[in-house]
């Protein structure tokens, strides 16, 4: 279990995706982290994340990783102190800012992205 900071526009938008895609906002997480790992080996990403990582973000929210999702948070968070030479400190600041960046693309890309990771399952946003 990790918890992360993210906003409550964040946290409302997670929900309607775990909603529209009928499984629980931890699964959506773990998605979403399978869905932005790959891209944070990008400069441009690293310096992203740290930026999402800097901005406050008042919501606490607990999540379960699998353990084989959780120990990607370590080389990815070795990749950013790499790439930017500033080391995040834990998991949950790691996963934290992950999830943010992921959450900040086009709300129909994610979904459409999660009914992909989920062939079978038609994509949906829960409107406002």
């Amino acid at each position: 279990m990790l918890t992360v900071r993210i906003t409550a526009a964040e946290r409302t938008l997670l929900r309607r995706l775990a909603q529209g895609h009928r499984s629980d906002v931890s699964e959506v997480v773990a998605d979403g982290l399978l869905d932005i790992i790959p891209t944070l080996s990008s400069p441009g990403d690293a310096y992203r994340l740290l930026g999402a990582l800097a901005t406050p973000a008042p919501c606490a929210l607990t999540v379960w990783l699998p353990t084989p999702l959780a120990d990607l948070l370590v080389p990815g968070a070795a990749r950013i102190a790499q790439v930017t030479e500033v080391r995040i400190e834990s998991a949950s600041a790691m996963l934290g800012a992950a999830l943010r960046l992921w959450l900040a693309q086009d709300p129909v890309r994610l979904a459409t992205n999660l009914s992909v990771m989920h062939a079978g399952r038609p994509p949906a946003l829960v409107a406002a």
